[in-house]
């Protein structure tokens, strides 16, 4: 039988997208078989590296600060994001996160991916 569990804490862990997270709900924290949601921290003029999610989709809502994310096949496209704006990120959609700012971003992220970083791909 499933069983609830609390996460409390997490620990951090820096992704292979070269930012620094903080592990919540994932397969290995809760055993999930379909979600996982961390909280990133972005410092001011922190930068990732462009990927994509392969097969999985991805929704984050900003908790604080301001960042801004190139995004599209080309990286082509480009949307400021601010505290209390939800974005979407479809899979398989080439995206870089950046934060401009000269302070702190915190924003929560989920995916359908209960292994987040298995399904991330460099480009």
């Amino acid at each position: 039988m499933k069983a609830c569990k609390v996460i409390r804490g997490g620990e951090g862990f820096h992704g292979k997208q070269g930012l620094d997270y903080f592990a919540g709900v994932s397969a290995q924290s809760a055993d999930a078989e379909g979600i996982c949601m961390h909280m990133l921290v972005m410092p001011p003029g922190a930068e990732a590296k462009a990927h994509y999610h392969e097969a999985h989709e991805t929704a984050i809502f900003m908790l604080e600060g301001k960042t801004s994310f190139r995004h599209g096949p080309n990286l082509e496209f480009l949307d400021h994001v601010e505290e209390g704006d939800f974005v979407y990120i479809p899979a398989g959609v080439p995206h870089q996160p950046f934060n401009p700012t000269d302070k702190v971003a915190r924003a929560l992220i989920a995916r359908t991916d209960p292994n987040e970083q298995e399904s991330v791909v460099l480009i």
